[in-house]
């Protein structure tokens, strides 16, 4: 196990502070939010296109964020009292069924609930353990109280049109990027996110460095889903394009995004998983932002 975090004995534990639970949750809702309000990004709904979606629109997502506002604070508060994995899957599958009442069966968030309410657990059983929320202990706590968990459902979950993507093309699915700790979300979107801060980017323009260095190493069960391997490696070489030209930090780079959003609506794609990462990486770098 790392070393990141270890829980102290059950009978250390410290009261829980319900209130500051609640708040770690309320982030998740930020998070996803600022993930909306970004444009241009490729084949993905903003407030001013739907890209590869004809079905979804920014007023869906906004309904669907509003109906999931408590989910996520519950998932906090699950975490923080050691819940077992049975408890937060069945917790993740009402706020899937919240999600779905308030958008008319139309899935918006489903991956986000799944990778954000990991997290959310995880930020709530260090906080109830009075350990300092940075990348390294949420990982490590993820890992040590869930991972085993994580990696049984890896066996035996077949169903999404993700997980039977990742079958059938060799990917490695949402589950199973959860069952190792999120590697993605950990190794590569916080870190281009947080660099391209410090670097001097405004916030969008970080969060759209983070997207695409995402987009060029992910396995893309969404992209997989609606474009076959060809589809995934297209976006993957297009988005590796866009970075070696300079990033977001491009003068021409919103005009680049704006064409490859184009470019994403006529093949039908659509980087959901990049996106669900981008996402996540906002959730925790409002829990733990670097200097």
């Amino acid at each position: 196990m790392s070393e990141a975090w270890a829980a102290p004995p059950a009978a250390e534990a410290p009261a829980v502070n319900v209130a500051a639970l609640r708040q770690l949750g309320r982030s998740a809702i930020a998070a996803l939010y600022e993930e909306l309000a970004l444009h241009p990004k490729p084949g993905l709904v903003s407030f001013a296109d739907t890209g590869s979606h004809s079905d979804m629109n920014a007023g869906t997502f906004m309904r669907s964020l509003f109906a999931l506002r408590h989910c996520f604070p519950a998932l906090v508060i699950a975490g923080a009292r050691n819940a077992h994995f049975e408890e937060l899957e069945t917790q993740g599958i009402a706020a899937e069924q919240v999600m779905l009442r308030a958008t008319g069966g139309i899935n918006t968030h489903r991956g986000a609930i799944f990778s954000l309410g990991m997290l959310c657990a995880a930020a709530g059983r260090l906080h109830s353990q009075r350990v300092r929320l940075a990348p390294a202990a949420l990982q490590a706590c993820l890992l040590h109280r869930w991972g085993p968990a994580l990696q049984a459902r890896c066996a035996a979950a077949v169903g999404s049109h993700g997980q039977i993507a990742a079958q059938h093309y060799g990917l490695r699915s949402a589950r199973q990027q959860a069952a190792l700790g999120f590697p993605a979300l950990f190794d590569v979107t916080l870190p281009a996110l947080q660099r391209a801060r410090a670097s001097g980017l405004d916030a969008s323009r970080s969060r759209l460095q983070a997207l695409f260095e995402t987009m060029a190493v992910l396995d893309d069960t969404n992209l997989a889903h609606r474009g076959g391997l060809e589809g995934l490696r297209w976006v993957q070489a297009c988005a590796t394009a866009f970075l070696a030209y300079g990033g977001a930090a491009h003068p021409a780079a919103l005009c680049d995004a704006a064409r490859l959003n184009a470019a994403f609506v006529a093949r039908n794609l659509s980087p959901g998983g990049s996106a669900d990462l981008l996402a996540a990486a906002c959730c925790v770098d409002r829990w733990c932002p670097n200097p």
